[in-house]
């Protein structure tokens, strides 16, 4: 195996947390639903800051459309984020793995 890949796999696992079961389902529920509404929100004001993109650059109005752009950027950050949680014992690391690697 290459030790870059094997830098690659501890950087990875670096960067997630262990969590309880509880609290990742919580983690992953709320921050569902935040990402979900911060970038519905964040769509809904572009589309009133430009009227359904129907005005010119010079009409629309770019503090809601900067706000928007925010807002989806926000919920994209926060849907990332949220990725890093996993449960104790979810997935299981491929070396260590008592299971066939094949798929048939």
């Amino acid at each position: 195996m290459d030790s870059s890949s094997d830098d690659t796999e501890g950087e990875s696992r670096a960067r997630e947390v262990e969590v309880p079961l509880r609290l990742y389902k919580v983690v992953t529920v709320f921050s569902t639903m935040f990402a979900v509404t911060f970038v519905v929100g964040g769509f809904i004001a572009l589309d009133a800051a430009t009227q359904r993109a129907q005005l010119s650059l010079a009409e629309m109005d770019l503090p809601v459309a900067i706000l928007g752009v925010a807002m989806i950027a926000a919920g994209a950050l926060v849907y990332a984020f949220s990725t890093r949680f996993r449960a104790e014992g979810m997935g299981k690391p491929k070396d260590g793995s008592d299971e066939p690697s094949n798929n048939g």
